[in-house]
C-alpha cells in the first residue's frame, strides 16, 4: 500500500521558530521498551503509523530548502550507529525507528513553493502513480491504543467499497476553522460511526454541520485528476484538498468518512502554539502511563 506524508507550507502560526526548524519536526512524547518516556518529531511517529497500518512505499512531500533535513533525518544512518555503539541504551529507538525504515520504500518529492495541501498532494502524484493511497499531513497525530489501526479501517473500507475517498471525521464546537464534512448516516464500519459524504466546505462562515476534517484520508489515484480539474478551472492561489473532494462529490464521486468518537482516539495538530503544548502535555500524560500499564498486562497474563 502506497502512502503520501506532506511537510510543505510554511507554518507562519509557529513563526519565528518556523523560520529555522519545520513544524514537522517539533517533539512530541512516546511510550518507550525501555520504560522512560522519549521524545520523536511529529513526521516520525506519523511515518511509523502508516508502516504500521500496512504502507510500504510513502513519498514524503517537501519544500526545497527543507529536502535535505527531510531527507537526511528519514535515511538510515550506519556511521551515527557505530560512533555512539558503546552508548546502547540511548540507541535503542534509533535502531527501532532504522528498522522501521528499512521496511519501506521512501521516495521524496519536492514542492517548489507553498501553494496549499493539494498542491503539496500534486507533487507526489509521480510517484504514486494510478494506485490508490493514504494521506496524512506531518503536522498532526492521531493517538491511538494500537498505532496504524485508524488507518488501516480507512484503507480497507475505500477498497472494499471502491470509494474514491474515505475521511476521517470529529465533532468540533467551532467549525468555521476547519473544513467542514456534510452527510447522512450509513452502516457502521469496523466500530466506527459512518457518514455517506454529500458535501464540504472550508472554513465556511456559516457551517452547515459540526463535523470537521483531520487531515487525514485515504484516495482512489481519482483524487489527482479532482486536484487538476480544480486547478485548471479557478487557479487558486493555494490548491486544497478539500476543493478536490468537493469536485469528485459534484462529479459522482463515492466519498464517505468514519468518525473518531472520544473511545476511539484523539487526533492532535501541532499547527499552532496552543495545539502543540495541548499536544505536548497529552504525549507526555499517555507516555508516563503507559509503563504501569504495560506492568498490568504482564502480571494478568502470569495469573
Amino acid at each position: 500500500m502506497r502512502g503520501v506524508l506532506t511537510l510543505a507550507g510554511e507554518g507562519t502560526r509557529m513563526l519565528p521558530w518556523t523560520r529555522g526548524l519545520r513544524k514537522e519536526f517539533l517533539p512530541l512524547f512516546d511510550p518507550s521498551d525501555g520504560g522512560a518516556p522519549v521524545l520523536k518529531p511529529v513526521a516520525h511517529l506519523v511515518l511509523e503509523a502508516m508502516v504500521a497500518a500496512g504502507v510500504d512505499d510513502v513519498t514524503l512531500v517537501a519544500g526545497a530548502k527543507d529536502l535535505a533535513f527531510v531527507q537526511n533525518y528519514f535515511t538510515v544512518d550506519r556511521d551515527f550507529l557505530s560512533r555512539h555503539a558503546h552508548q546502547a541504551e540511548r540507541l535503542h529507538e534509533t535502531r527501532r525507528f532504522y528498522d522501521t525504515l528499512a521496511r519501506v520504500r521512501l521516495r521524496f518529492a519536492v514542492q517548489p513553493s507553498p501553494r496549499g495541501f493539494g498542491d503539496a498532494v500534486l507533487h507526489a502524484e509521480p510517484y504514486v502513480g494510478h494506485e490508490s493511497f493514504l494521506l496524512h499531513a506531518a503536522d498532526a497525530i492521531l493517538i491511538e491504543t494500537n498505532r496504524g489501526s485508524l488507518l488501516r479501517r480507512m484503507a480497507d473500507l475505500r477498497k472494499a467499497e471502491d470509494l474514491d475517498a474515505v475521511l476521517l471525521v470529529r465533532r468540533v464546537a467551532d467549525p468555521r476553522r476547519y473544513g467542514v464534512v456534510e452527510g447522512r448516516r450509513a452502516a457502521p464500519h469496523r466500530g466506527l460511526r459512518r457518514l455517506e459524504v454529500t458535501g464540504m466546505v472550508e472554513k465556511p462562515e456559516r457551517p452547515r454541520s459540526t463535523w470537521a476534517a483531520t487531515a487525514v484520508y485515504a484516495f482512489s489515484p481519482r483524487l489527482f485528476g479532482a486536484l487538476h480539474a480544480v486547478a485548471d478551472a479557478r487557479h487558486p492561489a493555494e490548491l486544497e484538498v478539500t476543493d478536490a473532494v468537493r469536485w469528485l462529490i459534484e462529479h459522482g464521486g463515492r466519498v464517505e468518512a468514519l468518525v473518531l468518537g472520544p473511545h476511539d482516539g484523539e487526533w492532535r495538530s501541532v499547527g499552532s502554539p496552543e495545539g502543540y503544548l495541548r499536544a505536548l502535555r497529552r504525549t507526555r500524560s499517555l507516555a508516563q502511563r503507559a509503563p504501569a500499564a504495560r506492568s498490568r498486562r504482564v502480571a494478568r497474563g502470569k495469573n
